[in-house]
């Protein structure tokens, strides 16, 4: 083994931590990694963004690679990273086998940001007017792909407990192939509430949320028709923000300043944004993973109104730091509650605090990671072993994908 561990990470995207949740995880990603005295290597395909963090700045070198070149075997033969952190499953689809190919030994990681699978199918199952019943994701062609991808990796990083749960027991995934990892933040005290906006010092109701994320759209969609108009017969007054990077036509569209609903865009300071808001109004529909936006809603200290599906997986067995309710109606009456009785904002404050410090603390997951990966660097034939059906995927999968991607190479050249 190196004396310095390489950990090169393969992204979907550039990160881009002030336009989502996944660009902030990543950078929690390299943080731990990097603290852990790991040189790293951020590698994508994607195209430069305006928004793209400066890698340079964290330590990190970065790398442009291309789709289906033998470009890429050159270079991660040459690097010959120790590890190998695939961000989402579709790119452990497009490099994997090459990583397998060249750097046989090295670990190869997943962080699967939220379960795909599980995200689409709630998505199907709404569109078409039912409930989402969990045997909907064996229909589910991304559950395939996705299940495969975890299984051909050494490990894989989960960031919900219910999707843990679903992994576990409904497809039975080894424990041993999966790490529980949410969101990483500090520990906050009470008296940080102090440093912050007052209840008087703050006003509005806030959403918000990347529009390239389809549940974004969709939840405010469905503020503006069948919640903002309860608000706003109860609550004359009131006014929605709602901010959001990548926001479409049809998103600034629904921008109606007469009627209290404002589409602001970009948000060039989140924090700040939602620190000077009263309230979050977050009524998600459908999606997967943990919600960024909740968390960051508790550590500015803003409570927050959200549905089952915004808060799943994300308070444990503690209250929210504020409302959780599914119907549109009830929903719009606890948002005005929240914004107007001070009592109730200032302890769902509270709820905040101790829902962080519970289920987010940095300490309790980072030193976790790394001595699974070590203990992997030191030990992998043993760990592999004991994952045949993996075994058994990356033999055709190899194959399979090695020869699509080839002849789109060849064809390419042509």
């Amino acid at each position: 083994m190196n004396q310095i561990k390489k950990l090169l990470i393969i992204g979907f995207v550039w990160p881009e931590p002030n336009s989502s949740a996944a660009g902030g995880r990543m950078m929690q990603l390299i943080s731990i990694f990097k603290e852990n005295g790991f040189e790293i290597t951020f590698a994508s395909a994607a195209q430069d963004s305006d928004f793209m963090v400066d890698l340079s700045e964290f330590g990190v070198t970065k790398k442009s690679i291309e789709l289906n070149s033998v470009s890429f075997d050159d270079f991660v033969l040459e690097l010959n990273p120790n590890v190998v952190l695939f961000d989402r499953f579709m790119i452990e689809e497009q490099f994997g086998w090459r990583v397998t190919e060249n750097c046989p030994k090295a670990i190869r990681v997943l962080d699967t940001e939220d379960l795909h699978c599980l995200r689409t199918a709630r998505q199907k199952a709404f569109k078409e007017n039912r409930a989402f019943e969990i045997t909907d994701l064996f229909s589910e062609e991304a559950a395939k792909r996705e299940i495969a991808s975890i299984l051909r990796c050494d490990l894989s990083l989960i960031i919900s407990e219910f999707e843990m749960n679903v992994l576990k027991e409904v497809f039975r995934i080894n424990e041993d192939l999966l790490f529980y990892l949410p969101f990483l933040v500090d520990e906050m005290k009470e008296e940080y509430l102090l440093k912050l906006p007052s209840f008087e010092e703050r006003k509005n109701f806030v959403f918000i949320g990347n529009f390239l994320h389809e549940p974004n759209w969709n939840t405010v969609q469905y503020l503006k028709e069948a919640i903002w108009p309860s608000i706003k017969k109860d609550f004359p007054e009131a006014v929605l923000e709602v901010y959001g990077a990548y926001p479409s036509q049809k998103v600034l569209q629904l921008h109606q300043p007469k009627n209290g609903f404002y589409i602001m865009g970009r948000a060039e300071d989140a924090n700040e944004i939602v620190k000077k808001a009263r309230v979050v109004l977050a009524p998600i529909r459908f999606g997967a993973g943990l919600k960024g936006k909740l968390l960051e809603a508790m550590q500015c200290g803003t409570p927050s109104v959200t549905t089952s599906i915004g808060s799943e997986a994300m308070h444990a067995d503690l209250l929210w730091n504020g409302f959780i309710e599914d119907h549109p109606e009830k929903f719009a009456k606890k948002a005005i509650s929240l914004y107007k009785d001070e009592n109730l904002w200032k302890s769902s404050q509270k709820n905040g605090i101790s829902i962080i410090n519970e289920c987010y603390q940095k300490d309790k997951y980072s030193d976790g990671l790394i001595s699974f990966v070590n203990t992997l660097l030191v030990d992998s034939k043993s760990h592999r072993l004991h994952n045949f059906m993996g075994n058994l995927l990356q033999h055709h999968a190899y194959k399979s994908t090695m020869y699509m991607s080839k002849w789109i190479e060849a064809k390419n050249k042509n």
